[in-house]
């Protein structure tokens, strides 16, 4: 087989939907998909919101373990560190086994994540539980992806796309709104042992409804005909729109991981923004970002115009990152910026997902989400190690510049995606 027609297997082309392997599901009612858009989203809300379980309760943490915050940091890097390395092997484990099994493992581990950093006794014990949460958050990427878009009909999966990002989104939004008051209220302890309790309710609802969560078997390879041999398990490796989307994807870890930890309190150095305000704007930011999905799952019904949607939503974005960065604005201007930002950035996730489905073989969709989303956790394990430096000399314009020079990669990013994809039709 030439490479032209091997690559071409891969590529947005109408094969992409009409796999000989696993059809798109064409008839599925409205409450079947639902039914998986929803199961599937509760479980993608608690990955998020146990990405930010130990952050907000660093003040409690730093007393009781007489820790610094580069050490209390450290918790952070071993979970994203270990979370990267499960999310690309547990891609081969979903292909192989299928989601399900995988999607119960990992929010067991995240429950026992939670409570086992509940009755932690000293910092490598915490430590030990952070590995342990990165294993269970590593899961959830391949699970989700190869459920969607197996289960959910071609025209709602834009809408499911959305869902699940808004839902990962609240997840975040929800950790420190739940964790700091029952922290406040009783103790740390017991703020983590409520997050073990939610991951394990949400845990006995998807096993309740279990049976919306099962796939059928793949065709054999043979079923493909003469001339298809099986894809060796590695081969989607060779396609480049793989590791243009891990490149996407570790650039957009980058912008989640500044919002989060840098942009609020450089925005309250450079404009005198009172604390709670500054506390605020990442509250806003995530409440807009998810508003910004539900408008962008209708616009990527059109799935030929992604990469453009990506690309005026993240030169929007990159406008008001330099705006923050560069503008004398008022106080209470600041966040308003911060949700249109997140509006914008919000805009862009269903379309993103769909850059890494076009580029999928059907037959490798755990394989492939595992390690482009491994993107993810490597750009957030590296974003501190520079922002954090801009931080510490207190280049607080230099954050926000930085954010916009990132986002405009992102734009880059998703054309290349596109022209990759296309360069591999034209025969050499």
């Amino acid at each position: 087989m030439s490479q032209f027609s091997k690559d071409a297997r891969y590529y947005d082309t109408p094969m992409s939907s009409t796999s000989t392997l696993h059809p798109m599901p064409q008839a599925a009612s409205f409450k079947q998909d639902a039914s998986v858009i929803g199961l599937v989203s509760l479980a993608h809300g608690i990955s998020h919101f146990s990405q930010l379980l130990l952050a907000p309760l660093f003040p409690w943490l730093k007393e009781e373990f007489n820790a610094s915050y580069a050490e209390l940091g450290f918790l952070m890097t071993v979970f994203f560190a270990v979370s990267c390395a499960t999310q690309t092997l547990s891609g081969f484990v979903v292909d192989k086994f299928g989601p399900r099994p995988v999607l119960f493992a990992g929010l067991a581990l995240l429950g026992a994540a939670a409570f086992g950093f509940s009755i932690s006794t000293g910092y490598w014990m915490m430590a030990g539980f952070s590995a342990i949460a990165g294993v269970g958050n590593g899961v959830f990427h391949p699970v989700d992806y190869t459920l969607l878009n197996r289960k959910v009909s071609q025209p709602r999966l834009g809408h499911a796309y959305s869902v699940h990002g808004i839902t990962g989104s609240l997840g975040w939004a929800l950790a420190p709104a739940m964790l700091v008051p029952i922290a406040l209220a009783y103790s740390w302890r017991t703020a983590l042992a409520c997050a073990g309790t939610l991951a394990f309710v949400v845990l006995a609802i998807l096993w309740l409804n279990r049976d919306k969560l099962t796939l059928p078997p793949l065709k054999p390879a043979a079923a493909m005909g003469a001339g298809n041999a099986a894809e060796g398990n590695f081969d989607f490796l060779q396609i480049p729109a793989v590791w243009m989307c891990f490149a996407f994807f570790f650039f957009y870890a980058i912008v989640i991981s500044v919002i989060q930890a840098f942009a609020p309190e450089a925005a309250r150095q450079l404009h005198g923004v009172p604390v709670g305000v500054a506390a605020l704007c990442l509250t806003v930011y995530m409440v807009c970002s998810a508003g910004g999905m539900v408008l962008g799952g209708f616009l990527a019904a059109d799935p030929s115009r992604c990469e453009r949607i990506v690309g005026a939503s993240f030169a929007m974005a990159a406008l008001f990152a330099l705006t923050l960065g560069m503008a004398d604005l008022p106080a209470f201007v600041v966040p308003v910026v911060f949700g249109v930002m997140g509006f914008a950035s919000g805009i862009a996730g269903p379309s993103r997902d769909l850059l890494v489905k076009k580029s999928t073989p059907d037959n490798s969709t755990g394989r492939v989400y595992g390690v482009v989303y491994s993107g993810l956790d490597i750009g957030q394990a590296a974003a501190p190690l520079v922002f954090g430096t801009l931080m510490d000399h207190r280049q607080y314009s230099g954050v926000f510049i930085g954010l916009a020079v990132v986002q405009g990669v992102l734009i880059a990013s998703a054309f290349n995606v596109r022209r990759v994809r296309r360069t591999a039709l034209v025969p050499a």
